[in-house]
């Protein structure tokens, strides 16, 4: 009797976290999306044009999210329905990614994207709230965990597909790809329909950034987070402390995120369009992305440790210098490299630097700035944070395809590890934390 209630139990569990499953289709579409825009905008407008084109949708994408972040938290906290909020970004993505299809134009191109950026932002919140509201605080962890690693493996499974799509078909029929990739997203909004319980409390959105798996688990969905809108007091708050070097290790930490996002907007949004220049079939290009993103995944699940048992500024440190010395030897490699060649200083640096190094770098600066906007101006804080990582990336994706048209790819490249090389000086002047728990103060 004993063993047939604690089975009934266990199945209720399951039953009870099944929702998370249905974030795994929608990361199915939406993976190998950017790689799949840069290479279609190249097709419609040749590689010069086509890679401008990309910096110009990569930049919109990313303003967007500033918006996009405020508006949906705000409704978040207003109608306290996740399965509605979660489903609704569901199929407004499906729709967006269909229509693709019918409107084969770069304008079209370029505007679905944006939508894209505006409507997936919306389940990003509500999801992380929904787990803290249906799961057992102490289950919190392992529930997100699970939550990053279900979307995480979407991901590479889509890009796997769209490999294997690449290799059968020529890039003309690109396009096709978008159908099947909204058919995912209407099975996500489907199972968030059919398997998200409607919680029997709500909890407000300034609650994920009271929590460490939560407030990570959100960054990760998307950098940009608001808890309340920043004004420009508070970006005067946070930035004229340094004046003073008791008080400049918060500033001089958001001068060094403002240089990794605009370094990740430069190299992200050339990379795609430089391999195709250096004469990468399409399904090299997907692979080489699909080889990064499963080398990220798995050093997430392992730099936990690592981090843990060393300083925060140390190992945030670490991952710039890695990241910023394989974006170098790209660089390098562009100039001085056969085109037929490049592909093998792609396959070796690109993982590292979009995977291990990322994974270090991301995990340290989420601690120190989840130790950051701690306290009673948390929400400002954290609103000033998200505000300068939406406008550093969206910098760097507006000038990359410029500076890659008109001075080489290599060019690009290395500014890109420029700036990290920068950040690493900037992180060097932040005191170092006596324990790897302490953060910044």
């Amino acid at each position: 009797m004993v063993t047939r209630v604690g089975s009934m139990a266990g199945a209720a569990k399951r039953r009870k976290s099944a929702w998370i499953y249905s974030v795994f289709p929608i990361s199915m579409a939406t993976g190998p999306l950017g790689t799949m825009v840069s290479l279609y905008l190249i097709f419609l407008n040749g590689k010069a044009l086509g890679t401008i084109y990309f910096g110009l949708a990569t930049a919109i994408y990313s303003g967007i999210s500033i918006p996009a972040a405020l508006f949906w938290g705000y409704a978040t906290d207003r109608l306290h329905k996740r399965k509605a909020l979660i489903a609704l970004s569901y199929a407004l993505t499906a729709v967006a990614l269909v229509s693709f299809f019918f409107d084969q134009s770069s304008a079209g191109t370029i505007s679905r994207f944006s939508v894209i950026s505006f409507v997936s932002v919306a389940s990003a919140t509500p999801m992380n709230l929904l787990v803290m509201e249906t799961e057992q605080k102490g289950r919190w962890a392992n529930a997100f965990a699970k939550l990053s690693m279900v979307s995480s493996v979407g991901n590479v499974v889509g890009l796997l597909l769209s490999t294997i799509w690449a290799d059968a078909f020529p890039r003309s029929d690109l396009v096709l790809l978008f159908v099947p990739m909204g058919a995912l997203a209407v099975v996500s909004a489907s199972m968030a329909l059919l398997t998200i319980p409607e919680p029997e409390f709500v909890l407000e959105r300034e609650t994920v950034a009271l929590r460490k798996p939560s407030f990570f688990s959100r960054l990760r969905a998307n950098p940009v987070f608001f808890v309340v809108v920043p004004t420009a007091n508070d970006f005067r708050r946070v930035f004229r402390g340094l004046r003073s070097s008791l008080t400049r290790q918060v500033p001089l930490f958001y001068i060094s995120t403002v240089l990794f996002y605009a370094s990740s907007g430069l190299f992200n949004t050339s990379f795609v369009p430089a391999m195709d220049f250096y004469s990468m079939p399409d399904q090299e290009v997907f692979a080489i992305i699909l080889a990064g993103m499963v080398v990220q995944t798995v050093a997430f699940q392992l730099v936990g440790g690592f981090i843990a048992r060393r300083n925060l500024v140390t190992t945030s440190v670490q991952g710039l210098l890695l990241r910023g010395w394989c974006y170098f030897a790209i660089g390098a490699a562009a100039y001085i490299l056969p085109r037929s060649l490049f592909v093998l200083p792609v396959l070796l640096f690109y993982p590292l630097a979009g995977g291990v190094a990322f994974a270090i770098y991301y995990t340290s600066a989420n601690t120190m700035v989840f130790t950051t906007v701690g306290g009673r101006r948390a929400g400002a804080a954290l609103g000033v944070y998200s505000a300068v990582v939406g406008i550093a990336s969206m910098g760097g994706s507006f000038v990359s395809g410029f500076i890659s048209v008109y001075s080489g790819y290599y060019t690009t490249f290395v500014l890109a590890a420029i700036l990290l090389f920068t950040a690493v000086v900037v992180v060097g002047q932040i005191p170092k934390p006596t324990s790897p728990d302490e953060g910044i103060q």
